[in-house]
């Protein structure tokens, strides 16, 4: 019995289109990440990108479970000492929730050039519009 190997020449890239209201943010970002990943493929090859694109909906109406929207911290740093800038779940809806679900997508996908690479191949929008009905994208329901 051989092994199955993905060559690049195989490869359908499709595109998928997940609406995010009223899904918990945790499960939604697992499950982009697998598709991302292409972990939901029967010929997932780990060494090579599956290239399937992903554009996510209502960015803005996730849910989040427990005391989250005041606790959960997002943390960045400029490179200077003393200019960490923290910002609290809650603001971070307010002022940018496309933002909330990339990092929760980027904190599931493998830390090398693959995972760098699929996180290309996100979209997230707010609202129920997106310029990408010409990819003809398949509706995925969590």
């Amino acid at each position: 019995m051989k092994t199955f190997v993905l060559k690049t020449k195989e490869i359908q890239p499709k595109w998928y289109i997940v609406d995010a209201e009223g899904v918990t943010l945790g499960r939604l970002a697992t499950q982009i990440a697998r598709i991302l990943q292409g972990k939901h493929l029967p010929t997932y090859t780990p060494f090579i990108s599956n290239r399937d694109h992903v554009v996510v909906l209502n960015a803005d109406k996730i849910h989040v479970t427990g005391n989250k929207m005041e606790n959960k911290l997002y943390f960045r740093h400029s490179g200077y000492i003393g200019h960490l800038k923290v910002t609290p779940l809650k603001d971070m809806m307010a002022k940018k929730p496309e933002k909330v679900i990339y990092e929760a997508v980027r904190g599931m996908v493998p830390k090398n050039r693959l995972g760098r690479a699929s996180m290309t191949r996100i979209r997230v929008y707010n609202g129920n519009d997106h310029p990408h009905v010409a990819q003809k994208p398949e509706t995925i329901k969590f």
